[in-house]
Order: C-alpha cells, then sequence, then structure tokens
C-alpha cells in the first residue's frame, strides 16, 4: 500500500520546528469559505468493516466566500488525525504543530453569489482529505466548489463527529490479506455517487448547495484518489472530466473509454510515469482513454508532490525532492486549474497545448 506523506527522517532538524506550518495562500480573486459534512450512505455496506452502520464519509466543502474575515479560521485537522499520521510517518514533528497548520479558509463564511461547477478530490490511500487543502482552497478561490472525501477504514485517522476515529483497516486488507485494491477504487467510485447525490439532490447536506451547478462536475484524486476518478467516471455519466495524480491504474477502462469525456495524467518525470514506465497501467490506460486527454510529466517531482507533502516537509526541515514545494505547488495548481476552466467552464487554457517556458519542468508526453 503506498502512504500519502513521505517517511520519517531528519529528526533533530524537526525537532526544532516549534510553529506549525501556513499552507500558500490561494491565488484566486475570491476568499474561501468552507464546512465539515459528515455522511452517511446507509444502502451499502462498508467494505472494511461490513458490521459498520453503514459507509462512513467525512467531506470538506471549499467554496467561495462572499466576503474575506466570515466565521472563524477553518482548522487544518484535528489533533487526532494529525497524532496518528504524524506516528506512522513522522514520529519526529508534532502532531499537535502538523493539525495547528494555518490554511486561508474560514468555517461557514457566506457562499459568494453565483453557480459554480463542483470538483470532487479524494486523497492517497492511508491519507486525509486535508493533506490535499492547498489544491482545495485554491480552487475555491478562483471560483470552484470542492469536496474532499475522507473514506472510512482508509486513513490511518478520520475523526467524526460523535468522537470516534476511524484506523485504517483497509491497510492491514491491502498489506498483510492480499485483498485486491480493486475494491479500494470500486468503494470510492461509489462514495463519490453519493457525495454527489448528497451535494445535488433535492435535500442537500450543505445549506450553501444552491451554488452548486450540477451540470458542470469535475473529479481529480492523488495516489488511488487518482485511480478512482477514473473508476468513479466509468460508472457515473455525471462527472465531466478527470484526472489522476501519479496513481496507478487497478482497473481496466471499457472499450468504450469514457465515452469522449476528458481526462487528464499528471504525475512524475521518471521510469515510474513516463511513458513505458514500471506503472504499466498507465500506457494501457492512455491507450483506452477516448475523449481529450494529456499525459503531463513533471521533472524533480516525487509521488508527494501533488499534496501538501512539500510544504510541510519543508517547514518541518525534512527531506525534499529536487522540485522546490513553491514550484510544487504552483504548477499543480496550475494544470489542474488550467483543465478544470478548459472541460468544465470552457475557458482557453493554451498552457495544456504544450510546454511553455515559464514552466521547464512540464513534459507533455505522447505528442
Amino acid at each position: 500500500a503506498t502512504a500519502a506523506v513521505p517517511g520519517p527522517s531528519a529528526p533533530a532538524a524537526a525537532a526544532r520546528t516549534v510553529r506549525p506550518a501556513v499552507l500558500p495562500a490561494p491565488t484566486g480573486p475570491y476568499a474561501v469559505g468552507s464546512t465539515i459534512l459528515p455522511m452517511v450512505d446507509h444502502s451499502r455496506t462498508d467494505p472494511w468493516v461490513p458490521s459498520a452502520d453503514g459507509r462512513a464519509l467525512m467531506v470538506t466543502v471549499h467554496y467561495p466566500a462572499a466576503r474575506s474575515g466570515d466565521g472563524r479560521p477553518a482548522r487544518y485537522a484535528t489533533g487526532e488525525e494529525a497524532r496518528l499520521a504524524t506516528e506512522q510517518f513522522w514520529p519526529e514533528v508534532s502532531g499537535e504543530l502538523l493539525a495547528g497548520t494555518r490554511t486561508h479558509s474560514r468555517t461557514d463564511a457566506r457562499p459568494a453569489p453565483g453557480r459554480r461547477p463542483l470538483v470532487l478530490l479524494s486523497p492517497g490511500f492511508s491519507a486525509s482529505r486535508w493533506t490535499l487543502t492547498h489544491l482545495a482552497e485554491d480552487l475555491a478561490s478562483r471560483g470552484y466548489v470542492v469536496a474532499s472525501v475522507d473514506h472510512a477504514y482508509e486513513s490511518y485517522g478520520i475523526s467524526l463527529p460523535d468522537g470516534r476515529t476511524l484506523t485504517c483497516v483497509a491497510c492491514t486488507a491491502l498489506d498483510e490479506q492480499g485483498v485486491d485494491p480493486a475494491v479500494l477504487t470500486a468503494a470510492r467510485a461509489a462514495d463519490m455517487r453519493y457525495v454527489i447525490d448528497r451535494l445535488t439532490g433535492p435535500r442537500p447536506a450543505w445549506r450553501g448547495a444552491d451554488v452548486i451547478d450540477a451540470r458542470r462536475i469535475g473529479m481529480a484524486g492523488h495516489s488511488i484518489g487518482g485511480a478512482s476518478a477514473a473508476t468513479a467516471m466509468v460508472g457515473d455519466p455525471r462527472i465531466d472530466a478527470g484526472i489522476d495524480m501519479d496513481g496507478a491504474f487497478w482497473d481496466d477502462l471499457p472499450a468504450q473509454g469514457l465515452n469522449g469525456r476528458p481526462f487528464m495524467l499528471l504525475g512524475t518525470h521518471d521510469a515510474t510515469h513516463l511513458p513505458g514506465g514500471t506503472d504499466t497501467s498507465w500506457d494501457r490506460t492512455w491507450d483506452r482513454l477516448d475523449g481529450w486527454k494529456r499525459w503531463i510529466t513533471m521533472a524533480g517531482s516525487e509521488h508527494f508532490t501533488f499534496s501538501d507533502a512539500p510544504v510541510l516537509a519543508r517547514h518541518f526541515d525534512l527531506p525534499q525532492p529536487p522540485l522546490p514545494a513553491d514550484r510544487a505547488v504552483a504548477l499543480t495548481r496550475t494544470y489542474v486549474a488550467a483543465f478544470f476552466d478548459r472541460h468544465l467552464r470552457g475557458h482557453a487554457r493554451p498552457v495544456l497545448d504544450g510546454p511553455v517556458p515559464e514552466n521547464p519542468e512540464v513534459h507533455f508526453q505522447h505528442r
């Protein structure tokens, strides 16, 4: 199983860091609001804990806010979620400090008027939804409603409103019991169908849901969350466009591909995700994609480049890949936003047409 944050290192340096990190400021024109929505799909049996009362999800919705300063600053992670994450991956980092990471959104701020495309985000395996916060906040600042989803028993810690913390039962199932990872992508695809229902249906879970334009929905994910975007699109025609950020595919696309819908592969520029690389699922999936498509790789990146990990690793003085954190953030935001701008809003985005001098790290494959 692939973790969603880098492994432990540099304990002496990290121990000297005694202040919380600050996420990069969003780049769009809107202030950002956020709200947390607990959801339970009682129509389904959880694949990891069949005795559970339905399939539990925790969803953070980021959205354009009417004005800055509304509401209190939004929390990054609960203390328990951060403690479990750091114990597993960064034991030299204080869970309390990680939980205190400063965001740029305000809790339950009033939504800005207008009709907004919806983007769903799914984290890497064993990670929580908050590991994609910098991207979620940036998309919201550009005018999107963004629903980041935690999937029950697939993270090292998901805090529920009733005080329980769900831990990673799926980690044991995959690592020790040999369960097919396709169970993950199928479960996440069903999760996203349910989230769309609850955000766009007749009795939406979010009181601001009237700003969502249900005719314009996209999905992106990191690692297994990115692979799940393709699986979700196969099963739900409401998802108009998808992005896989450095995730291996565990399902083969059907012969008809995605019925002409656009999809982008965004990954590392190395032996894994270059054409003919060790992750053969990218070549196989590329051949089945039947609509607008791009295969983009970033030089100097690694698996966690597409999450908040580069910012946090830099702050805590942990080893980093050759691609600096600021560039990792800027490039991820630029290409993800450009993709959704083009396919959910119909805006021309020439940065998707090929290499540009200002982004020399970015390479287009199969041109």
